[in-house]
């Protein structure tokens, strides 16, 4: 049986959203078990609706689209600020927040290039 693929997975931004989830989930199984239902869920939540607004806006009109990408931006902040207190808490390491904040960069310049996109193409 041919494996069935939808539009959104061939989206560069989701399957860079895909990759940091899965970073994050490697990240998060190193935390103490008393971040389990805390700081190791949230931030694990948040890299997971990256991936799952881009996939889920994409299906939807333009401004839909947009605006479901506006949140996947609030989730790229919220992981900022997991990674940020997971460093301070020393649940991971300086280097593994810098590959976290870089990734989290490129992924808003991504969405905010597809944005830009969504926003120039309803103009012309």
């Amino acid at each position: 049986m041919e494996e069935v693929k939808f539009n959104f997975e061939d989206l560069k931004v989701y399957r860079k959203a895909l990759d940091f989830t899965d970073f994050v989930y490697d990240l998060t199984s190193k935390f103490p078990a008393r971040e389990k239902y805390g700081l190791s869920s949230q931030f694990t939540r948040a890299a997971v609706s990256i991936a799952l607004n881009t996939a889920e806006g994409s299906g939807d009109s333009d401004p839909q689209f947009h605006r479901f990408l506006q949140i996947a931006e609030g989730s790229v902040r919220e992981c900022i600020t997991c990674s940020t207190i997971a460093f301070r808490r020393d649940y991971i390491t300086n280097e593994e927040n810098k590959k976290a904040r870089n990734v989290l960069l490129e992924l808003l310049k991504m969405i905010r290039s597809l944005q830009h996109y969504l926003k120039n193409k309803k103009r012309n």
